[in-house]
């Protein structure tokens, strides 16, 4: 059997930077034709300028024969001023600023601890149309971990929606029903959706083990915030779409006393989520999740370019280059039940 879709884009994506660009562009580029690159590095990518460098850097990383466009972002910062913004808004390469509250996920201390001295900043997003990409979790200690993200909503994002409704909004990566539901009552929004919280619940990475390169940020729910991902990512709406989150760590920071949260899945996302739609009986559905709905809400035209799945049982490989080390992707050394050709 053969599925072939329109090329799809990854709407949310982790690359790093220096010798890690030789791994993670071209295992990115061999599934998609566009990705919105996260800002997330030291010191974070900040201004339009910052964001040209790091985007040629992405380009001198790509192979020849192969192609792919970055589509970059800026960090909310406190020094981030509606000039800026407004820069950003006019440039060719710029498509959102991202949020990331101070403390909640790799590289985000220089983060926003509180969003009430970035109103005028925020407005300047509201009048441009420019996007706000969210990771929506309060990072307050004496929240559960496995609450932060509905409690952002309550705290944090409806407020803001209610004040600028205007303002364009992604939040990223959602991992709970509260968040389906969120976007569900929000018509306006849009919200990607990673591959590993369609595949795994806590469960997975906590009994019988404790399982590194299942931690991520948001962390992995309980099972119905799953299967309510899951419907959500199937349903064919056109709100949610493709997001892998794919952040590689060094093998060595993964498997340490004090892990760093992200799974690689670039390389093999397309053919993963292919399982998800599959087992759902909504193999029909996967092109318009991957291929339509991201280019559709950021304004962007449809790729023209076709992938072609094949249900074939394909090996992953249990690691991959990465700088002077290696990562292990996620599912390494198992085995995938779609290839892509």
């Amino acid at each position: 059997m053969q599925l072939t879709l329109t090329r799809p884009d990854d709407w949310h994506l982790h690359l790093r930077d220096g010798a890690a660009l030789t791994t993670t562009v071209p295992d990115t580029a061999r599934t998609f034709n566009r990705a919105i690159v996260m800002p997330n590095l030291r010191p974070p990518v900040a201004t339009v300028d910052a964001a040209i460098e790091y985007r040629q850097r992405i380009l001198a990383a790509l192979p020849n024969g192969m192609t792919f466009d970055p589509l970059m972002t800026l960090y909310l910062t406190p020094d981030s001023s509606p000039t800026i913004i407004r820069e950003a808004a006019s440039s060719e390469h710029v498509y959102g600023v991202k949020l990331y509250p101070q403390g909640a996920t790799t590289n985000s201390d220089a983060g926003i601890a509180s969003l009430d001295g970035m109103l005028p900043t925020l407005e300047a997003m509201a009048e441009t149309g420019f996007p706000l990409l969210v990771h929506g979790e309060v990072t307050d200690h004496s929240i559960d971990i496995f609450d932060r993200e509905a409690v952002f909503l309550d705290r944090t994002l409806d407020p803001l929606m209610q004040r600028l409704p205007d303002l364009r909004v992604i939040l990223e990566h959602i991992t709970t029903k509260e968040s389906v539901d969120f976007v569900k009552a929000n018509p306006d929004m849009g919200a990607t959706i990673t591959v590993h919280h369609l595949m795994y619940e806590r469960n997975d990475m906590l009994a019988s083990g404790i399982r590194p390169h299942l931690y991520c940020l948001p962390i992995l729910k309980r099972r119905l915030h799953r299967d309510a991902l899951i419907e959500a990512a199937t349903s064919g709406t056109s709100q949610f779409f493709l997001g892998t989150d794919s952040a590689p760590h060094a093998i060595s920071d993964k498997e340490s006393d004090c892990g760093c949260a992200g799974c690689y899945t670039a390389p093999i996302a397309l053919e993963l989520y292919a399982e998800v739609f599959e087992a759902q009986g909504k193999l029909d559905r996967l092109e318009t999740f991957a291929s339509f709905n991201g280019a559709d809400f950021y304004g962007l035209p449809r790729n023209t370019e076709t992938v072609t799945l094949t249900k074939t049982e394909a090996s992953i490989p249990i690691m991959r280059p990465f700088g002077d080390t290696e990562v292990r992707l996620l599912r390494g050394g198992e085995t995938v039940a779609w290839s892509l050709s």
